[in-house]
């Protein structure tokens, strides 16, 4: 059904593969690219091995990048996937960040938008008991985590405008910036520099809509894509929406650079599928990792206290983390007039659809 889909092609063919994957009984996933069974379309890419040294690779919790197996697809150039490089446990590290740390103030979250600020002070603190004795009840209240729909770090985006500004900017995670460092230069990118983030934050009946990141000023370097929890089909298009897009799955651990000609294509999240394994959790979850972090490690312990949350709430959730560089080396945002530049956003699950929020546009993002 998605091959005869894309076959037909005409007036926004990405709209009908949207909605195809989609829907919830859409059981035909036959035509999405798996990258832990690479073939047809995929094939072998080179890293830039030397680029990254091992010490700096384990301090930012990744395998070294000789380990590391990197894919592009045909008629993509500029798109790799590197399928989980993360060390037994790290990927906690990062999913207790965009749970615990990152959504805390100056960073800027969709709960912003309307509640007061001293009550999203500690969304951490006000959610932890209640996520740790959720049962499977749909009827349960949510925590203020499960109402976390976005995150943005840096230099905040505006969604209204669409544009970053000089105005409204926080310090960037240290951590996270060492991280994209690392993925970046392995990639080819030396000198990369996180400036920006946007945190996705997803239920089973969550997706994101279809849209092209163009608002950073410099085109030129990558956009770094960071996935933690369950599953999901990443559909991946052209220069138009009259384009049929390709659909992949992306899991637990597993990351994506679009750079070059990729850098600027539609692209999507239809659908959140349930851990291909069967489990609660992927099985990447199942260590913690290593004692003996090295020196300089950006990797910080987490509690058994703090990772039950965490392991409850990735049981019908997943994480994106999207970094990207918005400036180029010695670049300056344009003069606004009018404007304090603070980034005010949109209702607060615009960003995502939701079924039942008919509200959602999902081609506006």
């Amino acid at each position: 059904a998605a091959a005869a889909l894309t076959r037909e092609g005409g007036e926004d063919a990405f709209r009908r593969l949207f909605r195809f994957y989609r829907q919830r009984d859409a059981s035909d996933l036959r035509g999405v690219v798996d990258f832990s069974a690479p073939g047809g379309q995929v094939f072998r890419s080179q890293l830039s091995i030397s680029s990254v040294s091992d010490q700096d690779a384990y301090r930012a919790g990744l395998r070294p990048v000789s380990q590391w197996k990197a894919y592009g697809l045909s008629g993509y150039p500029g798109f790799i996937f590197i399928p989980n490089p993360f060390l037994p446990g790290c990927q906690r590290h990062w999913v207790k960040q965009c749970l615990k740390l990152y959504p805390e103030k100056p960073n800027v979250c969709n709960l912003d938008l309307h509640m007061a600020p001293e009550k999203t002070t500690d969304l951490w603190g006000q959610s932890k008991e209640q996520l740790r004795r959720k049962g499977s009840s749909k009827r349960e209240p949510r925590s203020l985590l499960e109402k976390l729909r976005w995150v943005t770090l840096g230099y905040h985006y505006n969604w209204n405008t669409k544009k970053y500004s000089a105005n409204h900017h926080t310090p960037f995670p240290s951590d996270l910036a060492f991280l994209s460092e690392q993925v970046a230069a392995a990639c080819g990118f030396r000198g990369f520099q996180a400036q920006a983030g946007i945190l996705n934050y997803y239920h089973f009946d969550s997706s994101l809509g279809i849209h092209v990141d163009e608002s950073e000023l410099d085109h030129s370097r990558p956009l770094l894509s960071f996935s933690f929890g369950q599953s999901s089909i990443f559909l991946l298009g052209g220069l138009k929406r009259e384009e049929a897009p390709t659909a992949m799955f992306m899991h637990s651990g597993d990351i994506m650079v679009m750079s070059g000609f990729s850098r600027l294509l539609y692209h999507a999240v239809p659908r959140v599928l349930p851990n291909p394994e069967g489990t609660a959790l992927p099985s990447c979850f199942d260590q913690a990792f290593s004692s003996d972090l090295p020196v300089g490690s950006v990797i910080e312990h987490s509690s058994d206290e703090d990772w039950q949350v965490c392991a409850k709430y990735l049981q019908s959730s997943r994480i994106n983390m999207t970094i990207r560089q918005v400036l180029a080396e010695g670049q300056k945002f344009p003069e606004e007039s009018g404007t304090n530049g603070k980034g005010q956003a949109p209702s607060e699950d615009s960003h995502h659809e939701n079924n039942k929020a008919k509200r959602h546009k999902p081609d506006t993002v």
